[in-house]
C-alpha cells in the first residue's frame, strides 16, 4: 500500500482552514532532499506556516510538500519530501496530527529517486481474442 501521510496531510490542511485556523507543518530538516532556509532551523527542525496568506503555489503531492514563501523579505522555493513532515496542526489550538514511521514509506535517509523517463504508450490494439480463465 502507498503511504497514507500525504492523504492525511491534504485532509488535515483543509480541515484546519475550514476551521479558520492557520495550518503549520513541523519538518525534520535533516532528511535528505529537504530544501528550507537553514538559518531558521532549530534542533534539526523547522516550523512552516503553510496558510494561503503565507505561501504561493502550495502543492501537497504524494512525494513532497512544495511552495514559495518569503523569509526576511526574500522569496524562496521550499521543498519537503513527505517523509520529512513530522506533523501538521492548527497554530491557534495545536490540534492536528503527529506522524510516526509508516509501513511502506521510503527510508527518510535514502536519496530521493531519480526521475524516470516517460513511458511510451502503445496505440496499437492487441491482436487475437481475449481470453478468460476461471479461478476456483
Amino acid at each position: 500500500m502507498t503511504p497514507s501521510r500525504p492523504y492525511l496531510m491534504r485532509g488535515l490542511y483543509e480541515w484546519v482552514l475550514d476551521n479558520e485556523s492557520t495550518p503549520y507543518v513541523l519538518v525534520d530538516a535533516n532528511i535528505v532532499g529537504v530544501q528550507v532556509p537553514m538559518e531558521y532551523v532549530n534542533d534539526g527542525q523547522i516550523v512552516l506556516n503553510v496558510s494561503p496568506n503565507a505561501v504561493r503555489d502550495l502543492l501537497i503531492s504524494n512525494d513532497a510538500l512544495s511552495f514559495n514563501a518569503r523569509f526576511a523579505g526574500v522569496t524562496q522555493n521550499i521543498y519537503v519530501p513527505i517523509v520529512a513532515v513530522m506533523a501538521i496542526y492548527a497554530k491557534e489550538t495545536g490540534e492536528g496530527m503527529v506522524f510516526g514511521n509508516e509501513a511502506g514509506a521510503p527510508d527518510p535517509n535514502d536519496p530521493p529517486p531519480a526521475p524516470q523517463p516517460p513511458k511510451e504508450e502503445k496505440s496499437e490494439k492487441p491482436s487475437g481474442r481475449p481470453s478468460l480463465k476461471v479461478v476456483k
